[in-house]
């Protein structure tokens, strides 16, 4: 059986003693400032496994946070990268035109569910990077010089973008940070003050985006508005359809920009190619998206689409950059594209969606430690608390992901409290290692709890 088909296995404890060594030099040559909780050294990966240099085999539900949803080593993208790096493997674009970033920009465009007719592309190569050009485009376009973004959110380790993100331990020591960035709260409905449900913890959250124009920036002076449609590190936290359709009236009313920042939630992992889509099908559309992680199937590229009308207010000279769109992550990008559609990877989100989350909701019902459960499409996550009060519970999450690698699960925590499990598993994944991992899964928090 190929690795590509084969199910969690672990032979050796871990780490193994390959990767024992590894994991000695990596602590000598790499600063400890980059984390890993995982003592997994890969060797090589197919769909959604990766095998270790012990031989231990492991079902991936991390996938580089988001970055293989079309799984690893996938044969057509082989094929594609090869064929383009015996052309050539780079020309910067401000020098000499390269087709495969024309071509997939303008495949992107085709696609891409975002407000205003002729659209246009500008590709980076990092989320980070795409977020933080967003904003400059905004900016550009508008002439004004501040944003909002939310409690809760993450969109990078830029100065900027370090600015942008909500939890300040990925900023810690980093100050004095950008002018310019507000804060409002992000609807976080399982926590809503008081108990506030539905249309009263909706207007609860729209009102506090309003009072940044009184306490912090008159509306005037913003340019943007930017948010996740899934709130990945801050809980896999969705952002309610009708907050978002209220954004949009607070943006057009304002003359404000709508950022969709979908470097987590593009390329299919929502149950659409992209979560705006759905936003785009209810009629509020978001005027600048940004995307990363699974665009190219594992390469660094990412990239902001935006109207043609916005993009030429964008000054001369103030975006691009060396690598960006590079080639040959520009032809496995289009190579990822075709693939999706034609497969129907949204399709694939769904389902496995389906089958995750009655089992979760299951376990919702029989262990009293998880909250909640939530999510759209498959990106989807399980807040685990202490008690009815909702005290998180971060111990019990930390040891529920040390379990589950050691029976080969890899899982990963997330959330302002440490205390979600996110599910960002290749959306590739056979049905039988989908069975298999939710067994592990539930061993750990039935061992553990």
């Amino acid at each position: 059986m190929s690795l590509r088909e084969s199910l969690p296995m672990v032979k050796t404890k871990l780490p193994g003693p390959k990767a024992a060594k590894v994991l000695a030099r990596r602590a000598e040559i790499m600063p400890a400032a980059i984390k890993s909780i995982y003592p997994v050294v890969i060797e090589r990966g197919e769909g959604a496994m990766i095998e270790d240099v012990d031989g231990n085999a492991f079902l991936d539900w991390i996938g580089g946070v988001g970055v293989m949803n079309i799984g690893y080593s996938n044969p057509e993208l082989i094929e594609a990268v090869q064929k383009q790096s015996q052309k050539f493997f780079h020309s910067m674009m401000n020098i000499t035109t390269h087709k495969p970033y024309i071509e997939y920009a303008e495949a992107f465009a085709k696609i891409a569910p975002i407000k205003g007719g002729k659209k246009q592309v500008m590709l980076a190569n990092s989320g980070a990077e795409a977020d933080e050009n967003a904003v400059k485009i905004a900016r550009g376009a508008t002439g004004r010089p501040n944003i909002i973004v939310f409690t809760g959110a993450f969109h990078g380790r830029t100065a900027l973008t370090m600015t942008m993100t909500s939890k300040k331990a990925y900023a810690t020591g980093m100050g004095p940070f950008p002018d310019g960035v507000y804060r409002a709260e992000f609807p976080y409905l399982y926590r809503a003050p008081g108990g506030l449900k539905g249309a009263a913890a909706i207007g609860y959250y729209v009102d506090q985006l309003k009072s940044v124009f009184e306490t912090h920036s008159p509306a005037k002076y913003v340019a943007a508005i930017v948010f996740e449609p899934v709130q990945g590190e801050g809980g896999f936290i969705p952002a309610p359809l009708e907050w978002v359709k209220a954004v949009r009236k607070v943006c057009d009313e304002n003359g404000i920009l709508m950022v969709v920042d979908e470097v987590q939630t593009g390329f299919a992992r929502s149950g659409r190619m992209f979560a705006s889509e759905y936003y785009k099908e209810a009629g509020f559309a978001p005027d600048i998206l940004t995307f990363a992680k699974s665009v190219a199937g594992g390469l660094p590229l990412s990239g902001i689409v935006a109207a043609k009308s916005i993009m030429d207010k964008v000054p001369a000279g103030t975006i691009g950059g060396t690598y960006s769109g590079n080639a040959v992550a520009c032809a496995s990008a289009l190579k990822v594209l075709e693939i999706m559609r034609r497969d129907d990877y949204p399709g694939k989100a769904l389902k496995i969606s389906k089958v995750c989350m009655k089992r979760f909701n299951d376990w919702k019902k029989k262990y009293k430690v998880i909250g909640d459960v939530r999510g759209i499409g498959a990106m989807m996550g399980i807040e685990f608390v202490k008690d009815a009060k909702k005290a998180p519970n971060a111990e019990l999450v930390g040891k529920i992901v040390q379990a589950a690698c050691a029976k080969g699960l890899l899982l990963e925590s997330a959330g302002t409290y440490g205390n979600v499990i996110r599910f960002l598993c290749p959306l590739c994944v056979t049905d039988e290692q989908l069975a298999a991992g939710l067994d592990i899964f539930e061993d750990a928090i039935k061992t553990n709890s």
